[in-house]
């Protein structure tokens, strides 16, 4: 049975000299899939969650997607009816970004373009936009795997308190966070970030600014050897994926987890370590190439490796590629 946590503030005898507890509120920028997964999970965990998307249309969507990833949690008995309502009452949705003010935390997490870019300039806008509602000593981070939170950072007034954050959403037992100071940030802010990663019974892993970071460094090099091995008709991808999870004792083969984390995504990240290193190995293989340009995206697009139905149901290999 999942732990909830209900904030306990308006239930005491007096307001007066109440103090607010550190990260009782927070603020995620963008409510795509990461951002809805920080959301939920930070609800879950008994904060008030306040998210800015571009339209009532996204807020209502994200509202919808997070409330039946906490359906499925019931089915799971890992939830009840009353918890999810709890938690949906701590979740609300914004066009403004004034409704941010009193945050302690927020985090950036901007939908990634079509193409799986996400714009540098939007996301300092973000930032620039954020300083103006939020109190000096208030943490502003991005959710990011590339060299990013420094530039982010430059033109602020208040660098110091800027951190990247990485939260791995491939299943819900991946509960670790890559935490990435950046050439300004402060300790403070990292000590800061460590509570809540505590907060939200996350184990917190300090990385440096650096392309890729660990996991997805980790995961990119399997991923274009299984590439090769496949294309190499070594064996079947069925086959390569089955290997994968029994030996290693791995929840989806490196293929399904492709994916799930996105072709798109995958593919311009690894974009960005081939120009960051220069080493070959970080350039995609030929095949994720073909996907990408072929809009086959994985999960959510419905074919990528594999096809899947409506619910990400995994229904078979892709036979177009």
């Amino acid at each position: 049975m999942a732990e909830i946590i209900e904030p306990i503030e308006e239930y005491g005898l007096s307001n007066k000299h109440k103090k607010r507890s550190l990260f009782s509120k927070i603020g995620v920028v963008g409510c795509g899939r990461d951002g809805r997964h920080i959301v939920s999970l930070t609800a879950l965990s008994g904060m008030e969650v306040v998210f800015i998307e571009v339209s009532e249309e996204r807020i209502q969507e994200a509202l919808k997607d997070i409330g039946h990833g906490l359906d499925t949690k019931i089915e799971n008995w890992g939830l009840t009816q009353s918890e999810k309502r709890a938690t949906m009452g701590r979740i609300k949705g914004s066009l403004n970004y004034s409704d941010l003010k009193g945050c302690d935390f927020v985090i950036e997490c901007i939908r990634y373009e079509a193409n799986g870019e996400r714009s540098t300039e939007l996301r300092k806008e973000v930032f620039r936009n954020l300083e103006l509602v939020l109190a000096p000593d208030a943490i502003i981070a991005t959710n990011a795997t590339t060299v990013i939170i420094s530039e982010l950072a430059a033109e602020l007034t208040h660098k110091a308190r800027c951190i990247s954050l990485h939260f791995p959403i491939t299943h819900t037992d991946a509960r670790l966070l890559e935490v990435v100071r950046g050439t300004f940030t402060s300790q403070e802010a990292v000590d800061k970030i460590y509570l809540f990663a505590n907060m939200i019974k996350y184990t917190p892993i300090p990385v440096h600014e650096s392309s890729g970071l660990v996991s997805f460094r980790l995961m990119i090099i399997m991923l274009n050897e299984a590439c090769n091995i496949w294309m190499e008709n070594v064996a079947s991808l069925e086959d390569i994926d089955k290997e994968f999870t029994i030996i290693y004792g791995q929840r989806y083969g490196i293929f399904h987890l492709a994916d799930i984390v996105g072709i798109e995504k995958l593919v311009m990240l690894m974009e960005d370590m081939f120009h960051e290193y220069g080493d070959k190995k970080y350039k995609a293989a030929p095949i994720l190439w073909r996907l990408y340009r072929s809009k086959q995206l994985g999960v959510s697009s419905g074919r990528g490796f594999y096809v899947y139905d409506e619910t990400g149901k995994q229904l078979g290999p892709n036979n177009l590629i």
